[in-house]
């Protein structure tokens, strides 16, 4: 892909799309960065577009220049249905993501992973068992590290571990992974997508390019992943306990306490078969699993005040994810919930809440809509911030209970990520 002197449109500003345009210049591109937020908000990122040189449009997306590019490469975070990009794309003009872009660079074997939850455990956990198995690994995408880092750098893997979202696979033409991992499909993101079933055809989007050399490793109990996947050309690998059981991976052991959750385990055989369809051995999956520490903000153990236990899982940002958390607890649970809205039918947690909250407290834009679903199933208070809704969750708790944060919502009414939000309750919990 020649990109000396050609017209690159980068759109959207973030990790993501600085990445992007500090790649697209030094090919020799002429390229213009464009963001709908101000410069206040971005502020460390313009300083470096304008150290390089980059022409840049803030508040605001002209069609003009959309219309004017002759290649948009568009950040995860923008919706590939603005009109400015459907105008671009009625003209011809091609409109791809960050993983596309880079992969046109890449020659490497790539195992792309995605899901609605679990995503970043079992790509973290499968890049560990390769390592742990001796195989040179870069592990890149939505966990963090844009994968077009991974074009320039000097340091090369033998195996390529990417975290794929729905966003990004969204924007992907030719990309193409040697192995394809498809986790879970449930409510997520329909605030961006017109109903589920295209959130669903968005994830099954991972194995459109696998051609009959390729593998897929998918979830055996999950019917919608199944639904998505059955016409792809790619040998199809399904995981649960038994098919791990039967697969050379039988004496498999997840004694480590992070594995005593079902949706753990499931993500451990995931990542385990996909170690081994990309080369890994029994060893060096074994030390993985041994090993292996959660991620922050995923039901991650905070501390004990007065014998009630604090949990942070801020990362749950779809109702999926909550009812994975609270169906981990054999406690009575305190549960924090509330951000911004993302679409999802909360009415869908009312038995599992029922089951295992004693006490729901609501935050953010979301609150009336949760009360609206919820209100009748448990004892419900309203906190206007993070610091109130710890205290009133820890004054119903008693000795050994849970308070939990597990919000259902993105964070972005309140706070700038999941991260500062499960960061913010961290410290209020252990300034009780």
């Amino acid at each position: 892909m020649n990109l000396k002197n050609k017209k690159v449109l980068v759109v959207g500003l973030g990790i993501s799309g600085l990445a992007v345009a500090r790649f697209l210049k030094k090919k020799g591109a002429v390229v213009t960065v464009t963001d709908m937020a101000g410069e206040e908000k971005l502020f460390d990122y313009v300083r470096e577009i304008r150290t390089m040189g980059i022409r840049l449009e803030l508040e605001s997306h002209s069609i003009k220049t959309f219309e004017s590019a002759e290649l948009i490469v568009i950040s995860p975070g923008v919706p590939h249905t603005i009109k400015p990009v459907k105008k671009a794309i009625a003209k011809g003009i091609p409109v791809i993501g960050e993983i596309e872009l880079a992969s046109r660079f890449i020659d490497e074997p790539v195992i792309a992973i995605t899901g609605t939850n679990g995503k970043t455990t079992t790509t973290r956990l499968l890049g560990k068992m390769l390592e742990d198995s001796g195989i040179k690994v870069f592990v890149a995408g939505n966990i963090g590290n844009p994968l077009i880092e991974y074009v320039d750098t000097k340091k090369k893997a033998e195996v390529l571990v990417v975290e794929v979202s729905s966003f990004q696979l969204d924007t992907i033409d030719m990309f193409r992974p040697k192995i394809g991992v498809l986790l879970n499909i449930a409510e997520d993101h329909l605030d961006r997508y017109p109903d589920f079933a295209a959130y669903a055809a968005s994830k099954g989007r991972l194995f459109k390019n696998q051609q009959k050399s390729d593998i897929a490793i998918l979830n055996d109990k999950d019917s919608l992943v199944r639904d998505v996947t059955e016409n792809i050309n790619s040998k199809k690998i399904y995981f649960s306990e038994q098919t791990v059981a039967g697969s050379g991976l039988a004496a498999l052991n997840l004694s480590n306490e992070y594995f005593a959750a079902f949706h753990n385990k499931e993500n451990a055989y995931a990542a385990a078969l996909a170690a081994l369809a990309g080369g890994g051995n029994l060893h060096g999956i074994q030390k993985a699993l041994d090993t292996f520490k959660g991620d922050s903000h995923r039901i991650e153990y905070i501390t004990t005040i007065n014998d009630v236990m604090f949990y942070d899982d801020s990362k749950a940002t779809n109702i999926a994810a909550v009812k994975r958390a609270l169906e981990s607890f054999d406690k009575p649970i305190s549960l924090i919930m509330g951000g911004r809205d993302k679409g999802g039918d909360y009415l869908t947690l009312k038995g599992t809440v029922e089951k295992h909250v004693k006490k729901l407290v609501v935050i953010g834009e979301a609150k009336e809509k949760i009360i609206s679903a919820l209100g009748g199933s448990v004892n419900v208070e309203q906190a206007s911030t993070i610091e109130e809704a710890v205290l009133a969750a820890y004054k119903v708790a008693e000795s050994g209970d849970v308070v939990l944060l597990s919000p259902a919502c993105s964070s972005f009414d309140m706070f700038k990520s999941y991260k500062e939000r499960g960061n913010r309750f961290c410290m209020a919990a252990n300034s009780l």
